[in-house]
């Protein structure tokens, strides 16, 4: 997490036209790869898969996913499957194959994985999900998915600043905890018999069972939960060149024009350097550092003026999250210290 400093545009407040320091959390958000489309049909009981086609090349870290131990496998995944695009044969059944998906569906998704060698995390299998794609008749949604197949879809082409996303994860674990910790029930009082972080009374005799409203001890934390209504700050574009020059002031505003990037002094705690398109969103996010998400488009229409206010934020805070930082880049501190001994020390022969 970081923060930012950033103008209050809300009529009739006290905080109006003034300054307030905000909480961000940064996401890394690298390319996702398309690799595969899957067609749905209606069903009197739901929907089902009719055909599934996958792309021609398949990197590695895609095919990890699906071997249990990847070192001590033959390697074979979709070697068989990727010769249709290579033979005449081939094509044909991929042309009846996309003709059947725009004949009888209706539903479309696109396959997709993440790129885990664009993070400094040790994990080398990527993540896969279905994505859903929207707008247009079925015929259009084959084309517009079929154009897709292996190329890299950056997040910028799916979610934009000032917009308001779900976030989907695993939160943080906490292991098997007791009553007190799990349902913040009140303790008992201090000389109580066999113990006070309990509950007192379970239930009546009959009926003869335990209600499921009543508090027990069990697992805490490491549950599935969605977040909604999270606010796009900014959509950051990750360090590259341009032009020969290597471009990373992706934390500079209109007011702070500092060549500086997001990676605050020292890197983020647990995590380390953002060197990918990054999504700046309001507030904290659930899970742990390193723990995938799922981001999703908001599923209701906003018309609070909270939710359709501009990010107009002056300065996004760089410096060291390790104790108190009090440099914003490496060039201030080295400003303010001036030379340190290190550096001028030479070695007398």
């Amino acid at each position: 997490m970081s923060h930012v400093v950033r103008e209050v545009d809300r009529q009739g407040s006290k905080t109006h036209k003034r300054e307030v320091v905000a909480a961000v959390t940064i996401l890394e958000t690298p390319p996702m790869v398309v690799i595969g489309v899957i067609g749905y049909i209606d069903t009197p009981r739901g929907l089902r898969a009719l055909t599934t086609i996958f792309a021609e090349h398949l990197s590695e870290e895609c095919r990890r996913r699906f071997y249990k131990n990847w070192y001590n496998a033959k390697k074979k995944a979709f070697t068989k499957s990727c010769r249709k695009w290579q033979d005449e044969e081939g094509q044909k059944q991929l042309d009846r194959d996309f003709n059947q998906l725009k004949k009888y569906c209706k539903t479309i998704r696109v396959i997709a994985h993440t790129q885990m060698k664009l993070l400094p995390l040790r994990q080398k299998k990527a993540h896969m999900m279905e994505i859903q794609v929207n707008g247009g008749d079925v015929s259009a949604k084959v084309d517009y998915a079929r154009s897709l197949l292996e190329k890299q879809v950056p997040v910028a082409n799916v979610f934009a600043q000032d917009e308001m996303i779900d976030v989907i994860g695993v939160n943080k674990g906490h292991g098997e905890k007791g009553v007190t910790s799990r349902w913040h029930t009140k303790k008992l009082p201090r000389k109580t018999h066999k113990g006070l972080r309990k509950v007192a009374c379970i239930g009546a005799w009959h009926p003869a069972r335990v209600a499921y409203s009543v508090a027990r001890s069990g697992q805490k934390g490491y549950h599935h939960r969605t977040e909604i209504n999270k606010k796009i700050y900014r959509v950051g574009a990750g360090i590259h060149k341009e032009g020969g020059k290597l471009v990373k002031n992706n934390a500079s505003t209109e007011t702070d024009m500092t060549d500086k990037a997001i990676t605050p002094m020292g890197g983020f705690p647990h995590y380390g350097e953002v060197k990918n398109d990054f999504l700046m969103i309001n507030g904290c996010c659930i899970g742990t550092k390193k723990r995938v998400l799922t981001l999703r488009k908001s599923l209701i229409t906003h018309t609070k003026r909270k939710a359709l206010k501009k990010a107009n934020f002056k300065w996004i805070d760089t410096s060291s999250k390790f104790g108190h930082g009090c440099f914003q880049t490496p060039k201030e501190k080295r400003v303010f210290m001036g030379p340190l001994a290190a550096s001028s020390y030479h070695a007398v022969w």
